[in-house]
């Protein structure tokens, strides 16, 4: 009788020095052991999930679309020390196109994403990422498939570089952030009179809001923040720019933050954003009503008539606010942009633009976004002419350039064309 309890002893012993050999395991290893154990499992699950990587203990599941064969499963699950583990297989008529796994550490403040691995269809991973504290730095490394091997860094934030104001008009950018250590702005930064740049990350709520949308993910930033602004400074060239990352975790707080820009002197707001959801700008059109500031705004790029489909805060209508789409170079509504004869303002050419990107490097963009700090630097260089116009004479200013297209019979906007915004 005492064999199966000193079995079960055993067997007990063993699985506790498993655990305690995977507790000691560094993020490399668990994120090679889930692609391993997990990616070839065609009919993966959360409990699939924990019993192949011991030691784990689901937390959530998610399968998309909900009804029918998923697309995409999504799992996550913590790890010893309150490490936690996500897990995401992307796949079409139940064929593997990609598996991720991220790692993310447990800090004396939540968690923090530390390593991703990207296996292709055949389970192979073919490239990593990680990501590297040293505050104020944080750097995300391009790696190879072995998870060691360095390809490249990119900055996901830095301090803020030294200088002095430029003085000028303060345009303020809500955006993704900016890479303000590029030479391209390290002078163009409006600064107090300590010299310190104002602007302020309102997504992680800290000084530094340097470029880098990661509502798809930690590991995957959008930049887009940057090329924006290459256009702004390159066609304002004496304003003062005054970045801020907008707020994707709350939005609410872009009441503070249009606060913030009106007590730093800012009197534009380029705003290159939207959103299908009217609460997210509801307390941004509550505060922008306090100040004498002008907004220049996306119409969008969804190919549709917001005045009957709108995006936010394009359909918003409020006064102090102009919305601009994209045109070709003859007038002609650009493809993919939006157009509204009440909710859109002008358009402008903004397609195949020269722009900086994040990293220093030339490349094009075209879209409504685009758009926006062309339209912003005219109205910054009227504004430099004359300091005291109020923001209703900004505007008025603004829409009598407008002259109707040549091209386009239909209403598509509310004013028409300005054909060329480099000319006062």
């Amino acid at each position: 009788m005492r064999t199966p309890v000193l079995l079960l002893v055993v067997a007990v012993s063993m699985a506790l020095t498993s655990l305690a050999a995977q507790a000691a395991d560094g993020p490399a290893a668990w994120v090679q052991r889930a692609v391993t154990e997990l990616c070839p499992r065609a009919e993966l699950t959360g409990l699939d999930a924990q019993m192949g990587l011991p030691g784990s203990w689901l937390l959530d599941e998610t399968r998309l679309p909900r009804d029918g064969p998923p697309q995409r499963i999504s799992l996550r699950l913590a790890l010893p020390h309150g490490d936690e583990i996500v897990i995401e297989r992307r796949q079409f008529g139940g064929q593997l196109r990609q598996f991720r796994v991220s790692h993310f550490n447990q800090t004396g403040d939540g968690l923090r994403p530390s390593l991703m691995a990207i296996a292709d269809g055949s389970c192979a991973i073919g490239s990593g990422r990680a990501i590297r504290d040293e505050t104020p730095w944080r750097y995300l490394d391009q790696l190879d498939g072995d998870l060691e091997t360095l390809r490249w860094t990119e900055t996901l934030q830095a301090p803020w570089p030294a200088g002095r104001d430029p003085g000028g008009v303060r345009v303020g950018l809500i955006d993704s952030g900016l890479a303000y250590d590029l030479p391209l702005f390290r002078d163009r930064l409006a600064r107090d009179q300590s010299g310190t740049p104002l602007g302020y990350d309102y997504w992680d709520l800290d000084p530094w809001p340097y470029d880098g949308d990661v509502a798809r993910g930690p590991f995957l930033p959008i930049r887009h923040g940057t090329a924006v602004a290459s256009i702004l400074a390159r066609e304002a060239p004496d304003a003062a720019l005054v970045p801020f990352r907008y707020p994707r975790p709350d939005m609410d707080r872009l009441a503070d933050l249009v606060d913030r820009a009106a007590g730093d002197g800012v009197r534009i707001l380029a705003i290159p954003l939207g959103s299908r959801t009217r609460e997210d700008w509801t307390a941004f059109a509550e505060a922008l009503t306090r100040h004498d500031i002008l907004a220049i705004v996306s119409a969008g790029n969804d190919g549709r008539d917001i005045d009957t489909d709108p995006v936010w805060p394009a359909a918003l209508g409020l006064d102090q606010m102009v919305v601009v789409t994209s045109s070709d170079g003859s007038g002609r509504l650009a493809p993919g942009s939006n157009w509204g004869a009440r909710s859109v303002d002008v358009m402008l050419p903004a397609e195949n633009l020269s722009v900086t990107d994040f990293r220093g490097a030339s490349g094009s963009a075209s879209g409504t976004s685009y758009a926006v700090p062309r339209l912003a630097a005219l109205a910054a260089r009227l504004l430099a002419e004359d300091p005291d116009q109020s923001t209703s004479a900004l505007k008025a200013a603004l829409l009598a350039r407008a002259t109707p297209s040549p091209y386009e019979a239909r209403g598509v906007t509310f004013a028409g064309w300005i054909p060329n915004p480099l000319v006062d």
